[in-house]
């Protein structure tokens, strides 16, 4: 399971493989659909925005002509609209693969979004949306894209599924969107930003690349929230101890949210994870790659920090051989209170539905927000945005796999080279890591480690920046990440 749920970042789903793609191919010719045109009006802290939401489908063609897939799509423009030079666009989307780009669009970005406490709680159902005053449409105009398979997006009838499911397949068919999207709506000389969370940071770096050099269109800047760009961070297992290392800080956090820590570490969060930042990369990783000829001493040493770091005893540790795996870790360090804490955000626990298991066996930061997701949905995207179709809308989908991850024997999946050729190739493309505290799905020294090794150059690293959020993967899910993140993203666009 953790293995799965380390290459698969928003989907807790079981898998049905590529059959029931071609039977959601089948159903999507003969299902009734309807585009949504609808004005809006919003009232923010700088005045009323009014706006038009455009919600539905682009074919996508080959290059005889033939419709390859229909993709659907949510495109927010401000009114009056401003001449396409001085008015930004920016294309989101989640990842998965399999996630629709829902999450961001009604977590954080558009104009509606999810209304939680403050804290980021889920009410009681039915849920509802509320006006968001801290949509990035006050400072970009938004096309939200749901990639094939997931959303209400489907191959066209007849056309195999796997020719849109891998690294590759995904980039070239989500740049024709962007392409064709651009040329139906006359923006190509508006300023373009590109905004993925999760794998929708792979598929970013990705696409910036593809972009330039495909269609020759360049990208301003990149938003990466919770990003992955080297799996080689987070994959853990077959003899590689890095990602140990870099999951350790965020072990730090999740522990002393729940008062695992010792006091004088609570004290000052910031200071101690500085503390554990250093240790993990100066002693952590030296005695890790010593493997079995690490001292005995030079063991219980280590064995008593991870202990001390991670607020879990010193005896499993010693069991674990040095080596907390974070399925692990969400399954033990509440267990004497039969709870396991989120994988999205470990400060979210749910009942341990086997507590004497290895490893979690559900993560309650994703359960507890996927049938929110789904209902304001569904009922927004008809209701308000008077789109009709009778496709379910895939929040999570598990039928984009297996998904086509690279050739075998050729090491971890990384688009951090692409990044670093795009960001070369285009010396004004600026990018925004955005990265939570308390997230055990991609924990944010990996982040930092990344960033570190993209070898820039002192100019070119100026165009980078990585900002830190009090929350969990999904950071804007409390009220204060929100406001912060879009602050923080206006002031890229906005340079």
């Amino acid at each position: 399971m953790s293995n799965r749920l380390q290459t698969i970042f928003l989907s807790a789903l079981v898998l049905h493989g590529a059959v029931a793609m071609h039977v959601a191919a089948a159903a999507a010719a003969t299902t009734t659909q309807a585009a949504g045109w609808t004005h809006h009006r919003l009232a923010t802290g700088s005045g009323a925005l009014e706006y038009r939401a455009t919600a539905t489908t682009l074919p996508l063609k080959d290059d005889a002509g033939k419709t390859k897939a229909q993709v659907f799509h949510v495109a927010y423009e401000k009114l009056p609209a401003s001449p396409p030079a001085q008015r930004p666009v920016t294309f989101v989307f989640n990842g998965g693969p399999g996630a629709a780009s829902v999450w961001l669009h009604l977590g954080a970005v558009g104009p509606q979004v999810i209304e939680l406490g403050a804290d980021g709680q889920v009410p009681p159902p039915p849920h509802r949306l509320t006006d968001n005053p801290h949509t990035w449409l006050a400072f970009t105009d938004l096309v939200f894209i749901d990639p094939v398979g997931t959303g209400f997006s489907r191959p066209a009838a007849g056309e195999k599924a796997e020719q849109f499911f891998g690294v590759q397949e995904d980039i070239q068919w989500v740049a024709e969107f962007i392409r064709l999207y651009l040329t139906r709506a006359g923006r190509w000389a508006s300023p373009k930003f590109l905004a993925g969370e999760s794998y929708g940071t792979t598929r970013a770096a990705g696409l910036a690349a593809h972009l330039q050099d495909r269609h020759g269109i360049a990208v301003n800047g990149l938003v990466l929230i919770s990003s992955v760009l080297d799996f080689q961070t987070i994959r853990i297992g077959g003899g590689n101890d890095l990602p140990y290392a870099l999951f350790l800080p965020t072990y730090t956090a999740v522990a002393a949210h729940h008062g695992k820590l010792a006091d004088d570490l609570r004290r000052n969060l910031p200071q101690t994870l500085k503390e554990v930042e250093r240790w993990a990369l100066e002693q952590y990783v030296p005695a890790l790659a010593k493997g079995d000829s690490l001292e005995p001493e030079a063991r219980r040493a280590v064995a008593g920090r991870l202990s001390r770091y991670a607020g879990m005893p010193l005896e499993w540790v010693e069991k674990a051989n040095l080596r907390i795996d974070p399925g692990a870790f969400q399954n033990r360090l509440l267990e004497d209170q039969r709870r396991v804490v989120g994988r999205f955000d470990g400060r979210v626990t749910g009942f341990a539905a086997e507590p004497l298991a290895a490893r979690a066996s559900y993560d309650p930061s994703l359960s507890r927000y996927l049938p929110v997701y789904s209902g304001t949905f569904n009922d927004y995207v008809r209701r308000q945005l008077g789109y009709e179709s009778e496709l379910p809308y895939e929040v999570l989908s598990g039928n984009v796999h297996p998904w086509n991850f690279g050739q075998n024997g050729h090491g971890f999946l990384s688009v951090s080279d692409d990044l670093r050729l795009a960001m070369v190739k285009n010396p004004h493309l600026k990018v925004l890591f955005c990265s939570g505290i308390y997230d055990l799905a991609t924990p944010y020294l990996a982040t930092d480690y990344t960033i570190w090794h993209l070898d820039l150059g002192r100019e070119l690293r100026k165009n980078i920046s990585h900002t830190y959020y009090d929350g969990g993967h999904m950071m804007y899910h409390q009220r204060q990440a929100l406001q912060k993140l879009a602050e923080d993203v206006g002031e890229l666009i906005r340079r």
